[in-house]
């Protein structure tokens, strides 16, 4: 199972712009701005937050507790100038922000909501810290269990961040810590003045920029639960062998062409041979017999007009069964509204029993869904 939520606040912190709030601009970004001379380098961060209640009774209804895991994903807008192999790294962060209203286009800056100096804004002189500085970039708690990260390849066409951060997410559903978001950033220490580390050196590392909530595309921040509800109870169905696989036929019995955003159900997926044998039988027909698919067999949910994969196959699409045939959970809440789906099946011949080896094939039957 997957379940989506979006993010309900972002917003950039600008080390060069200490009191400005950015809490409207449509991307959010990594900066390391660095001069000629190597000597004045200016970072950004990244401040991100989500309301978990959905997700957290989603979860505790799937009794998944202990095996879900938790993704932070955020989408390229054009980053650049990344010449080298680098890392971003998200921690919980340490105290209550406000994501104001302000935008980098403004004239004058807007002062109010949160900044590099401040937490709520300049009028209240609300710091970061509890010393009366100006420098803090923001407040984050770190060590074991507190950092997660993702790994980016300059030779890497595809710059989306999909990153783990399940200790940090537990923390918050077991009230461990207070849920104030996500700090993205490069590595570095509060005030960037650790010159060993990413934030604080003199090397030019260029900017990542990702979609923000405001976005006018899909590719709004979105944090991601998966767990594996697979089910397998084949009762007195037939399993598909491996010559029928050779000529299969997959549909399904119940998929609607139109969903709204808060459907929660199984989606019926049934496998049969194009030309099975015939019977006399005079109560059913050969070709109404459902016969179950491979038991590793997974899905995958894509945009239908971007292609751009929304539900990966792994541990959280597999596809169960029950005494009525195969079938999928399908969560419809993280889900764009008035955009057109895309579901893919993924047949594994390798999880048939006696089966010789792995056989993979993945089959595009057009089976499409609109969120209304």
């Amino acid at each position: 199972m997957h379940f989506f939520t979006f993010a309900t606040e972002d917003t950039v912190l600008y080390e060069a712009s200490e009191s400005n709030n950015f809490g409207l601009d449509e991307i959010i970004e990594v900066r390391k701005d660095v001069d000629d001379a190597g000597v004045s380098v200016n970072v950004s961060r990244i401040l991100a937050r989500f309301d978990l209640q959905a997700m957290s009774q989603s979860v505790v209804r799937a009794n998944a507790g202990a095996t879900a895991k938790y993704y932070l994903n955020m989408y390229d807008a054009g980053s650049d100038n990344l010449t080298t192999s680098q890392s971003l790294y998200a921690y919980p962060t340490s105290g209550s922000w406000n994501m104001g209203r302000g935008k980098t286009t403004y004239s004058p800056a807007e002062t109010e909501g949160c900044s590099w100096a401040y937490r709520t804004g300049q009028n209240e002189e609300t710091y970061w810290t509890k010393a009366d500085i100006k420098d803090t970039g923001g407040a984050w708690i770190s060590g074991s269990g507190y950092e997660a990260s993702q790994s980016f390849i300059h030779t890497d066409t595809e710059l989306d961040m999909r990153m783990d951060v399940t200790d940090i997410v537990n923390k918050w559903f077991s009230n461990n810590i207070t849920n104030n978001g996500f700090m993205v950033k490069r590595s570095g220490s509060i005030g960037n003045n650790n010159v060993l580390l990413d934030e604080g050196s003199s090397t030019q590392l260029g900017n990542f920029k990702f979609f923000s909530r405001d976005t006018h595309t899909i590719y709004s921040p979105r944090l991601e639960a998966v767990w594996n509800s697979h089910v397998w109870n084949t009762g007195s169905l037939q399993k598909l062998d491996a010559s029928d696989l050779e000529d299969l036929q997959i549909y399904s019995t119940n998929l609607k062409s139109r969903y709204s955003n808060e459907f929660d159900g199984k989606i019926r997926i049934v496998g049969r041979t194009n030309n099975p044998t015939l019977s006399n039988s005079p109560t059913a027909s050969a070709y109404s017999v459902v016969k179950y698919l491979p038991t590793g067999s997974q899905y995958s949910v894509l945009d239908n007009y971007s292609d751009d994969v929304v539900i990966p196959y792994g541990t959280g699409s597999y596809i169960s069964c029950d005494s009525r045939g195969n079938f999928i959970d399908l969560n419809t809440s993280g889900l764009q509204v008035q955009r057109e789906y895309k579901l893919l099946i993924k047949v594994i011949s390798g999880s048939f029993a006696g089966s010789n080896g792995t056989d993979t094939e993945v089959i595009d039957n057009k089976f499409t869904f609109f969120i209304k």
